[in-house]
């Protein structure tokens, strides 16, 4: 059976049935297994493997900014990418998803990988983009153009809130701020949710709405620590602030260099740059540029995915487009660019490691006049990380050292959460578990020291904080429950307290159902098969002498024809056919009907075998023993089916009990009545002590039907 097919379990079962919904409740530890391979205290390639019940999930794939080549990669040759299940992409930027061409085509990976709409289409701009300008050799790539094209076809799309389905691994996604499609996805394995937020923000912003707060608590919580303890700066005076720092860049005369990355920040700070020019004519002179070889590309894109944004950008559509900007032009190229004069240009990539705003920096760097605003958060081991220490000289592509005169301000609008806003998330869901991604050591350190001291005397919520360095696991264990539920027909009949029910019980993935064989077509991609059983016994007597014998093991004997030939139902189950010099005997199989297959076949033996049993029929069948000799030979035969041990006469000596892993029958020797327990399934035991007591009252001369404690065992249990 294939690992995509139902594990199906052919059993018999009896559950007491509650609004038509069986459980039953299994005490285990489940783990789970989670390292990093990227963001593990540290920003920049993120990438994050989940393994849980024999599946693995790989939580995004983005490259380190400030390396290149191999070297810029998630540790993926600790994995086996054949492995993997599922590939989920949070967000469009590098650190993100910068990596995933190259896995999607150079790597052994055949699992599914999803991402929002907005993302998909706005990650094939932002990677080309990046394969353009990357300044290193063709052989030191990771991927080409044709590579990022291939790529797009092996990319799923899912909406959010949209529930799917892979391997028994469900998930669906939360709107999380930061930029244009950005998802938190929650993840659910056998019960077990784990929420990845990636990169998020709970601050509205002019375009964005905020991060959602998931409805459904998660057992486990990934999130970013990208700023450790720090609280963010109220929005209006940090946007206040930038307008003025931009004001004094081109009011001395100078020029001034917005590092953003092509799409995300970049068009919250076009919105905003667009407000204070149309609010400041005295501006309007200087222009701005937004340069970016996919800036037509991008605003298309922002401007088809209005919906996903906040509901202020929503309204304002229908009067106009505001990514139609009045004072903005896009620049494609230097070639393009008039550099006469102070302006204002925002050029990609958002860190300077190489592309146009490399180059305009290092135009600008030498003069006192000029400035550059840092407005994102900054990787180590990059320009924009290195400028912002105020060195005296900075190194050029080239090598050359240049004296670094143009101011440096750091305005941070990078969309990620302060210490507020994740404490307040973290408060909101109350995850027993939170696992800290995407930092540096020291913020990770501090803010995992601080969540602590939140919650060290909280006595009713109780959290454990995590922070892996890369590669280093962190396993995690739950007690988890099974759940089986009743579906189709069988949920339909209403079902009284105490009523025994079975079905098929079937396992798919993680999850069970209990269904009569013809519902199985209709909820699964099984049909139901059955096993038909034919056994031929020679036989030589009348066929009315068999079917009295048969009367003394059942009550319901049955006369009846098959294909115009006289035959007996016994038990409503085995048919007995007679044929020239034989009987035949049919039953669908199962472990009672064979049971009560092997109890007609061995009267059928026992009459064939005994010349004197039509002798004995013909006599007085009538004939009873004494009471005395009746019970020694019921508690006899008794003790030698099922053990002595397990068979008790009562004191009074009118009653005989059977007791049988912990179930017991009680025989009437008055009334050959047989009782049980009502939670004893065990019908055929009662059956067969009845039929005994029965073949004794009778008399009949034959040796009693035996039937292996064995059957007996398998059948009510």
């Amino acid at each position: 059976m294939t690992s995509g097919e139902p594990d199906v379990q052919l059993l018999k079962l009896s559950f007491i049935p509650v609004q038509c919904v069986i459980g039953y409740t299994v005490c285990v530890n489940i783990h789970v297994h989670k390292s990093d391979l990227g963001a593990g205290q540290e920003v920049g390639r993120s990438c994050i493997i989940v393994e849980f019940k024999g599946r693995k999930i790989m939580l995004d794939c983005g490259i380190h900014p400030g390396l290149e080549g191999m070297d810029a990669l998630p540790y993926i040759d600790l994995i086996d990418p054949a492995e993997i299940d599922l590939l989920l992409i949070s967000h469009f930027h590098l650190d993100h998803c910068g990596a995933l061409p190259w896995f999607l085509q150079k790597t052994s990976f055949k699992g599914r990988t999803f991402m929002t709409h907005a993302t998909k289409a706005i990650y094939r701009w932002l990677l080309s983009d990046y394969v353009k300008v990357s300044n290193i050799s063709a052989d030191d790539m990771l991927y080409t153009e044709s590579d990022l094209e291939e790529s797009m076809d092996k990319i799923e799309t899912i909406n959010f809130h949209e529930v799917k389905e892979v391997a028994g691994i469900k998930f669906w996604c939360y709107h999380a701020g930061h930029v244009l499609g950005a998802a938190m996805f929650m993840i659910e394995i056998a019960g077990v949710k784990i929420l990845y937020t990636g990169d998020f923000s709970r601050q509205e912003d002019r375009h964005l709405m905020a991060a959602e707060i998931p409805s459904v608590r998660p057992d486990i919580l990934i999130i970013e620590s990208t700023y450790g303890t720090h609280i963010h700066e109220k929005r209006e005076e940090r946007e206040a602030r930038f307008c003025n720092t931009v004001h004094d860049i081109v009011n001395r005369g100078g020029r001034c260099l917005i590092p953003v990355f092509a799409l995300g920040r970049a068009q919250e700070l076009l919105l905003i740059l667009d407000e204070y020019w149309q609010n400041h004519p005295e501006l309007h002179d200087i222009p701005i540029y937004y340069a970016s070889s996919l800036a037509k590309k991008c605003m298309a894109v922002y401007q088809t995915y209005v919906n996903a944004m906040n509901e202020k950008i929503r309204k304002q559509i229908s009067i106009n487009n505001p990514f139609v900007f009045k004072h903005i032009s896009n620049l494609k190229s230097m070639d393009h660019f008039d550099d006469i004069g102070p302006s204002v240009v925002m050029a990609s990539p958002g860190m300077m490691q190489s592309g146009l705003s490399r180059e305009l920096f290092e135009s600008w760097c030498t003069d006192k006049r000029n400035g550059v605003i840092i407005a994102g958060y900054c990787v180590e081991g990059t320009l924009a990380k290195h400028i912002m220490s105020e060195p005296e000289e900075v190194t050029t592509m080239s090598g050359q050292k240049l004296p670094l005169k143009m101011s440096v301000d750091y305005i941070s609008f990078s969309a990620h959460t302060d210490y507020q806003q994740t404490s307040e998330f973290i408060r909101a869901l109350k995850p027993p578990h939170v696992l800290l991604v995407h930092g540096e050591q020291n913020e990770m350190a501090r803010l995992k020291a601080a969540l602590i001291r939140e919650y060290e005397d909280n006595d009713e919520v109780h959290i454990e904080v995590h922070n892996p360095r890369n590669t280093e696991a962190v396993t995690l264990y739950f007690r988890g429950e099974k759940l089986a539920k009743v579906m189709g027909c069988l949920a339909d009949k209403k079902a009284d307290q105490g009523q025994r029910i079975s079905g098929i019980l079937v396992k798919r993935n993680f999850n069970y159902h209990i269904l009569i064989p013809s519902d199985l077509s209709i909820y699964t991609d099984l049909a139901m098969s059955t096993v038909t059983q034919t056994q031929a016994i020679q036989y030589s007597g009348p066929f009315m002498l068999l079917a009295h014998h048969l009367q003394t093991l059942a009550d319901d004997v049955e006369e009846i024809e098959v294909q115009e030939k006289p035959a007996l139902r016994v038990f409503k189950a085995i048919t007995v056919i007679q044929e020239p010099g034989m009987v035949v005997l049919e039953w669908v199989a199962n472990p009672l009907n064979d049971m009560y297959a092997d109890a007609v076949m061995t009267v059928i033996l026992e009459v064939q075998s005994n010349p004197k049993a039509q002798k004995a029929v013909q006599q007085n069948t009538s004939k009873k023993v004494d009471e005395e000799t009746y019970t020694k030979r019921v508690e006899i035969m008794l003790q030698d089916m099922f053990g002595q041990e397990c068979v008790a006469k009562s004191k009074s000596g009118k009653s005989l009990s059977v007791t049988v892993d912990g179930k017991t029958a009680n025989i009437s020797l008055d009334t050959r009545v047989s009782a049980f327990p009502p939670s004893s399934s065990s019908h055929a035991y009662v059956l067969i002590c009845q039929r005994l007591c029965n073949w004794e009252r009778e008399g009949v001369g034959c040796r009693m039907p035996v039937v292996s404690k064995r059957a007996l065992s398998s059948v009510y249990q």
